[in-house]
């Protein structure tokens, strides 16, 4: 039995994590699309204006940011850490993201992928975010000590690229095919003009989507990778294999 919209909205939010204002569309755009639009909240953290990029000044991407998250039907803030192409791995950076974590309380924690062929923002931030979701079941962490220890059901890797998709992790492939789950995730890959004027980045995405959505039996598809194995209560939630030949 599919799960009914009043189950979906009774679920935690999920909390996605970027290094720069475009990844979170690029890599995961059409699953937070599919999961706002049954009804589930979902937050966008961004941890930089993309300073470093050749195209785009920071106030314009950050115009381009809120104008994507507004159309996948996301909130979003930025968390400032140590700048683009500058993110280092910190103690004090894991902490912070715990600390959204709490205030968040996110069923599930979506971040880029840890493979190191990629931007090093990119694998740096999903560390960092491995780590928060476990600092933030902490009671004792003194910093977070005036919000309630939360502990998430799931952290997944998205991926940007092909090369940055992890190779020792078996991906869920999710289903992103109906049209109006395409179309907002287009329109969000698009609102960030900056960047798309340098490189044709929708149709890499979606062409992505659509070569995982052919092995699978569907039009599109989009892959995430869990940091640790999902635990089932019944095989009944189980959906059918992706492989179709």
């Amino acid at each position: 039995m599919k799960p009914t919209l009043k189950s979906l909205t009774e679920r935690g939010p999920i909390l996605v994590m970027g290094a720069h204002p475009d990844d979170i569309e690029l890599g995961c755009g059409g699953v937070v699309a599919l999961e706002t639009q049954v009804g589930r909240a979902a937050h966008f953290v961004i941890c930089s204006d993309g300073e470093a990029a050749t195209h785009g000044s920071p106030r314009q991407r950050r115009i381009e940011a809120k104008k994507a998250a507004g159309l996948l039907g996301a909130s979003l803030q930025w968390l400032a850490l140590d700048g683009d192409a500058r993110l280092e791995m910190k103690a004090a950076h894991a902490i912070a993201l715990a600390r959204i974590i709490r205030v968040q309380r996110p069923e599930f924690v979506l971040a880029p992928s840890l493979a190191e062929n990629q931007h090093p923002d990119h694998w740096r931030l999903g560390r960092l975010a491995r780590d928060a979701a476990r600092i933030a079941r902490y009671g004792g962490v003194k910093e977070l000590r005036a919000l309630a220890p939360h502990r998430i059901s799931q952290l997944f890797y998205y991926a940007l690229t092909a090369a940055s998709e992890p190779r020792d992790l078996s991906p869920l492939l999710i289903d992103v095919s109906a049209p109006s789950v395409l179309a907002a995730w287009t329109a969000a890959m698009q609102a960030h003009r900056s960047q798309m004027s340098a490189h044709n980045y929708i149709d890499m995405q979606l062409l992505r989507a659509r070569l995982h959505g052919e092995s699978a039996g569907v039009r599109h598809a989009m892959a995430l990778f869990p940091n640790d194995p999902p635990l089932l209560t019944s095989l009944a939630q189980l959906g059918r294999g992706a492989r179709q030949y």
